[in-house]
């Protein structure tokens, strides 16, 4: 996101009319689509699916909540709440 100076961008009736709202500060004007999803963009969330699955898959085969947590360098909380969230 990137910051611009209201005086450069909105014309004078405008940024009166805006300052009785808000006479000072920072305002956010989300994007006309909305937000993107995250990980959407840069495909983060498509591959922790993909690692979360093979997860629960080594789990299903056998392995043990403490050896994958050691072998993928998580906590078992974190390997406990992806098998969870496979197991619904």
């Amino acid at each position: 996101m990137k910051y611009e100076n209201a005086d450069h961008i909105f014309p004078k009736e405008l940024l009166q009319e805006i300052r009785q709202y808000m006479p000072e500060g920072y305002v956010y004007i989300s994007p006309q689509n909305g937000r993107k999803e995250w990980g959407s963009v840069s495909g983060q969330k498509e591959e922790l699916g993909k690692r979360n699955a093979q997860i629960y898959e080594e789990y299903q085969s056998g392995k043990s909540i403490a050896v994958i947590s050691k072998e993928r360098y998580l906590s078992k909380g974190s390997i406990y709440r992806i098998v969870k969230q496979f197991s619904k």
